[in-house]
């Protein structure tokens, strides 16, 4: 498992798991960030990242990108 920070760019990825307190999981929750999710980081720029999920772009600080665990 990787935290979406420093998942390659571009790569398809499926979300393993996400930390952190329980609002801060349903947060990422309602945004499509679930386990077994397909996600792709498109790019990022000043620590905000630019991710692809569910047929929708989604900004994420570097602080909720580190919360989502992702694998290969």
């Amino acid at each position: 498992l990787m935290a979406l920070t420093v998942a390659p760019r571009g790569d398809m990825l499926t979300v393993s798991r996400i930390t952190g307190k329980e609002k801060t999981r349903q947060f990422l929750k309602t945004l499509g960030f679930t386990e077994g999710e397909r996600v792709s980081v498109i790019t990022e720029m000043g620590g905000n990242m630019i991710v692809s999920i569910r047929n929708s772009r989604i900004a994420l600080d570097r602080d909720m990108a580190r919360r989502i665990q992702v694998s290969f």
